[in-house]
């Protein structure tokens, strides 16, 4: 039985050694404009023939650019069930929604991303515990439904800076994040040079990297090393 699912780039099945695996949920994280939603557009245009449930929170899908990466992009687009809140609330609607649409027919979830309405709720409300609460209780329904189903759960999350280690990256939702995620994923951005690295995995060796460029048809790999280092 296959565990993994082609990314829909050659690149980052390498990466990966052949794709993101069945049951677990694979975060994918970095700054803005280092690749996070291209990564779920090529792997949502990937699975053809099967259902992708896709939970944009921040009115990032972009048809012109779905267009760019699939010539068979309309019955591509049906196949998409677009799920898109606005406020953490809808979110919290959103995944309860989740365990009905789930089918034989669905072949992944995207959620890109995991923390920007979380984010906003976090700086809106003095009910911390209870905002993180609902967070960690999306997180294991989808760990629940990846199980149950045997589908690879894809999602995004945003970083911040350390004020007192600039240079330090901190995912957004820290360790809930974290625990949840079987595969971490980060990308970097720097001086327009973008790479993919290997934070944590359950057969991989941390460390493993590629360098990419994104392209009208997806992602073009520059280089690739079996490890890098991870400061």
């Amino acid at each position: 039985m296959d565990t993994k699912v082609s990314t829909g780039s050659a690149a980052l099945d390498w990466l990966l050694e052949g794709g993101y695996e069945k049951e677990v949920i694979t975060t994918i994280y970095g700054p803005s404009g280092s690749g996070k939603t291209n990564l779920c557009l090529i792997f949502a245009k990937e699975l053809s023939g099967k259902k992708v449930i896709y939970v944009d929170t921040e009115g990032s899908f972009s048809l012109s650019r779905f267009r760019q990466l699939t010539d068979n992009y309309k019955e591509s687009l049906k196949n998409i069930i677009l799920l898109k809140p606005t406020t953490f609330a809808e979110q919290r609607k959103a995944f309860e929604k989740l365990k009905d649409l789930i089918n034989k027919d669905v072949g992944a979830i995207i959620v890109d991303s995991i923390a920007m309405l979380y984010r906003l709720e976090i700086g809106q409300t003095k009910k911390i515990y209870e905002v993180n609460k609902q967070l960690g209780m999306q997180l294991s329904a989808l760990t629940e439904i990846a199980r149950k189903s045997n589908i690879p759960i894809l999602v995004t999350n945003q970083v911040y800076s350390d004020f007192e280690q600039k240079d330090k990256v901190n995912i957004v939702g820290g360790d809930l994040l974290k625990y949840q995620s079987k595969c971490l994923i980060e990308l970097r951005k720097i001086e327009g040079k973008r790479s993919a690295v290997i934070q944590k995995h359950r057969s991989i060796e941390e460390g493993k990297t590629i360098y990419f460029t994104i392209t009208n048809l997806g992602i073009e790999e520059e280089e690739h090393s079996d490890q890098s280092s991870t400061s």
